[in-house]
């Protein structure tokens, strides 16, 4: 039997492919396409809010928003290996704009940057999050180029390990409930890390809920694990699971109804009791589904709710997230 032909990666000069860093690689960079490629590096769903982004005498590269909860993202390019220099725009940068992630992408980080980067990490709360990348560029013949993000540095919480985020508050603060919740949530995103997923996830918090981006700001997809009767809004002697499309721009009620033009498609592709809520006090709005009655209290069930989370989640994200997109400004 004759063997298969094999063809070998040739690795690209990267200014070869982008002459200048804020001519041709920050607008590549900025495209939806590539901005989802480093989103699904960091694990963050990003929306381009500005590029060359003033902060006092600098420009910030790129400027995105995590839209699991409308924090913040500075992106800082080079094409060469890093410096002092961009390591002190970032820092300038992070200031100016009170940014919570930042994302430092270059041809080749330094060990001494790298354990900056690190260091940050560590001496910083947990809201803040240093990234470093190293971007290569590859071939095999005379194929399409194909470009690769290496992560080099990362928050300690994203590695993925069961003892991750319970480090976030020391655990002898928090209440019963809270401690349970954080518990509830940091199982979640282990549970999630072992399978193949098409959302990303915040970090796992002491909260009744944990956000899901989806790629829009103004546009969440809210999973729930609650003692709280989302329909009633009570608190009820059962708890509830949820999954939800929470609006909450300042056009929130119109892309509402924009929704509820399309309910009945919505309700016959999902195959699922939704729930739609527009209380006229507030400026919110949501389309949800609820799995009550569930027992957080007991932790045997926990896998169970897991994995009614992923499905519900997973398809409010397949469905909503196109025709998130799609509707205007």
């Amino acid at each position: 039997m004759a063997s298969n032909q094999l063809g070998r990666l040739e690795q690209v000069d990267l200014r070869s492919i982008w002459e200048t860093e804020n001519r041709h690689f920050t607008p590549w960079l900025s495209q939806e396409e590539n901005l989802s490629l480093l989103g699904d590096t960091i694990g963050i769903e990003l929306e381009l809010e500005a590029t060359e982004q003033s902060v006092g005498p600098f420009s910030a590269d790129i400027l995105c928003k995590n839209t699991a909860d409308n924090s913040w993202v500075l992106i800082e390019n080079q094409l060469e290996r890093t410096d002092h220099t961009h390591l002190g725009q970032l820092l300038t940068y992070a200031s100016g704009l009170s940014a919570v992630t930042i994302v430092w992408i270059s041809s080749r980080m330094t060990e001494e940057h790298r354990a900056a980067l690190d260091w940050l990490n560590e001496i910083t709360s947990s809201e803040f999050n240093f990234f470093g990348l190293e971007i290569e560029c590859w071939q095999i013949g005379g194929s399409i180029v194909a470009p690769k993000l290496n992560m080099v540095s990362k928050p300690n919480e994203w590695s993925r390990s069961v003892s991750r985020n319970t480090n976030q508050r020391s655990r002898t603060e928090l209440s019963d409930i809270r401690k349970s919740q954080l518990d509830f949530w940091t199982g979640f995103r282990t549970h999630i890390d072992e399978i193949n997923v098409p959302f990303k996830v915040g970090k796992a918090q002491p909260k009744q809920y944990m956000n899901v981006g989806i790629g829009r700001s103004g546009f969440t997809i809210v999973a729930g694990a609650s003692r709280w009767n989302y329909v009633d809004n009570t608190y009820d002697k059962t708890h509830e699971l949820s999954v939800m499309l929470y609006l909450d721009s300042i056009n929130a009620k119109v892309h509402y109804q924009g929704l509820i033009d399309q309910k009945n498609s919505i309700s016959k592709y999902l195959s699922k009791d939704l729930k739609w809520k527009n209380d006229p006090k507030l400026k919110s709005c949501s389309i949800f589904v609820r799995k009550t009655p569930v027992h957080l209290d007991n932790k045997d069930s926990w896998p169970t709710y897991y994995e009614w989370l992923t499905e519900e989640v997973t398809g409010f994200y397949d469905y909503f997230k196109p025709i998130v997109s799609s509707l205007e400004p």
